[in-house]
């Protein structure tokens, strides 16, 4: 990655102009951090938004979340849907009270042994949360950053996002949080995964390999879709 910190000033001078306006980047606590976090997973930003409001008002903080009865915690997760998140989100709040007094783990090691969380939401609620130097590498991120090296790579294949979280960590120096959300952002609404980009309102185009050579929609590198498979079978009923 070429001139990272002249990339991660840019970035960050676009991102505080037109950042998403998200109750939990107002109010970062670990908690918040980690259940948008978990939310967000397989869910789209504007889908998010009014559960959050709701599960908050009902589960305002771990220790609530640790003692709720899970049909009450599955139905304010209803519409959600993907219903391990909320369970896993219980088991892991429940070992947090008891392990850890209420209080999310400031560092990986902890956080990654608890249900739920791997090492993008670790990453996401120590940048974001506590300000560590930590790379939260999500698919818009690892598209953002393969696009920027120019580099004609299957996202999917995890010695690649193991070389793509060095890369990021890299921009996590100044302002962590921001970085990581400013990445986030500029992949779900400029540097997008389905059709052409938009390049043109891009603030770290000059520092992209992929703009310059005009490859940016043969990376990532897509799969084959596997052909399906026609089977025939006798059903007796």
């Amino acid at each position: 990655m070429n001139q990272p910190t002249e990339l991660r000033t840019n970035l960050l001078a676009w991102y505080d102009q037109h950042k998403r306006s998200l109750f939990w980047r107002e109010h970062p606590t670990p908690y918040y951090v980690w259940l948008s976090e978990i939310m967000l997973q397989q869910t789209r930003v504007e889908a998010v938004v009014d559960y959050f409001d709701r599960f908050i008002k009902e589960v305002p903080n771990i220790e609530t979340l640790a003692k709720i009865k899970e049909d009450k915690l599955l139905k304010l997760w209803e519409g959600l849907g993907y219903y391990n998140r909320a369970k896993n989100l219980q088991k892991a709040a429940k070992i947090i009270v008891q392990k850890y007094h209420g209080k999310v783990p400031d560092n990986n090691e902890d956080l990654i042994t608890l249900p739920g969380i791997g090492s993008y939401t670790a990453g996401a609620i120590l940048s974001i949360a506590y300000h560590q130097n930590y790379p939260a590498v999500d698919g818009n991120v690892l598209r953002v950053i393969a696009r920027i090296n120019g580099k004609k790579v299957d996202i999917t294949n995890q010695n690649v996002k193991k070389e793509i979280s060095k890369e990021t960590k890299k921009l996590v120096i100044d302002r962590p949080g921001d970085v990581n959300q400013a990445l986030m952002d500029l992949g779900a609404t400029i540097c997008l995964p389905h059709g052409m980009p938009k390049c043109e309102s891009c603030p770290i185009r000059t520092y992209c390999r992929a703009y310059d050579t005009k490859t940016m929609l043969e990376i990532p590198i897509k799969k084959p879709k596997k052909e399906k498979k026609q089977e025939e079978r006798t059903v007796l009923v």
